[in-house]
């Protein structure tokens, strides 16, 4: 992880799963070119904190704070509070702490949604994901967190008041849809690896613990098929809403653009044919509305008005180039991480056909 890394839990809110309501604290990661945000529960730190013993065989510098058997925080500001700041110092401790083994492993990373920095983790995780069905259901419970951030980030998008907090909202959802979407994917492809591992075992005649029943992966493959719709429903929602505002702005552009009768014989008169088509330098201003009037003073604070208005124009428009170029990092950023899911499957297909050569060689023996 690097140094500049810098972590906090500053919010929290309230979400609800089967009709019961309970606490997302919201995890903020300061990186080098921008700030992610990923929301956890106190039984992810509790998962997160037997993980990282059983992986490292050490306990993390800090210990979580205590759970409350009689009281809830969902209905205890005080108590919320107390376990936010227990929460944050404790992944605090973890990411300032000398010795580097928590902060580097797997679980972690994957906890805090971040890129490995080993491709042979990533290739181990994977191969994980494949033969633990825990692994799996870890990686489901993320994307189904990571759907549920894009529904809250498209309802308070909904009802953001300026264009410019609703298209950072609806670039953070995109975002979160894509991290989704990904991890389907992995899902998808980790179980039918796990299908098919499980009938070849079975065929010879060797049985493991780690293999699924029928059953489980029906009902794990229903799992997929309704976060997939989950997710391309939330897409065609960010869609719509990404449509509808522009669709706004450039029917109110056009209104007023679009000159009246009035405003046009107010500009060249009554007698549009007896105007002058040649331009007299040095001539008299024509009078408007806005100077007909004012005084010489009023016209000097109106100029000054009018470029108020046009500098406020320039800084929206540096803002917008602003955000572009956030769009910009954000996708390469998505690119790098698509690369290096590629390399991924380059060394999977790589070590399958040294797999498949082996067999050839075996074959030939026994012919």
């Amino acid at each position: 992880m690097a140094p500049s890394l810098q972590i906090s839990i500053p919010t929290t809110s309230t979400g609800e799963e089967g009709g019961k309501p309970y606490t997302l604290y919201h995890v903020q990661l300061a990186l080098p070119i921008r700030t992610h945000e990923t929301r956890k529960r106190y039984s992810d730190f509790t998962s997160l904190h037997d993980s990282l013993v059983s992986q490292t065989g050490a306990a993390p510098p800090a210990s979580l704070p205590p759970k409350s058997w009689l009281r809830r925080t969902v209905d205890n500001p005080a108590l919320t509070e107390q376990r936010r700041r227990g929460l944050e110092a404790y992944a605090r401790a973890i990411v300032d702490a000398q010795d580097a083994r928590w902060r580097s492993s797997t679980v972690w990373r994957h906890f805090l949604g971040l890129p490995q920095d080993d491709k042979q983790h990533k290739i181990m995780q994977a191969k994980d994901s494949v033969v633990d069905p825990a692994a799996w259901l870890d990686l489901h419970r993320d994307v189904k967190s990571q759907l549920n951030d894009a529904r809250q980030l498209l309802k308070k998008r909904d009802a953001a008041a300026t264009a410019q907090e609703q298209h950072a909202i609806s670039a953070n959802a995109k975002a979160a849809l894509v991290r989704a979407a990904t991890g389907l994917a992995r899902l998808d492809d980790a179980l039918s690896k796990t299908q098919k591992k499980t009938k070849d075992d079975d065929d010879g005649g060797w049985a493991q613990s780690s293999h699924l029943g029928e059953g489980e992966i029906r009902r794990r493959r229903d799992m997929i098929g309704l976060a997939r719709a989950e997710t391309e429903f939330l897409e065609s929602n960010l869609k719509s809403l990404v449509v509808k505002p522009q669709g706004s702005m450039l029917s109110a552009t056009s209104a007023a653009a679009t000159a009246s009768d009035s405003d046009k014989r107010a500009l060249w008169g009554d007698a549009p044919a007896a105007r002058s088509s040649r331009r007299v330098l040095g001539g008299p201003a024509q009078e408007t509305d806005r100077t007909r009037e004012l005084d010489n003073q009023g016209v000097l604070q109106l100029q000054k008005q009018v470029m108020g208005e046009q500098e406020q124009d320039v800084l929206a428009i540096g803002q917008a180039v602003t955000r572009m170029k956030q769009m910009g990092i954000m996708i390469n950023e998505e690119l790098v991480i698509q690369n290096e899911m590629l390399s991924m499957m380059d060394q999977d297909v790589d070590r399958v056909q040294g797999k498949i050569d082996i067999a050839k060689k075996r074959i030939k023996k026994i012919n």
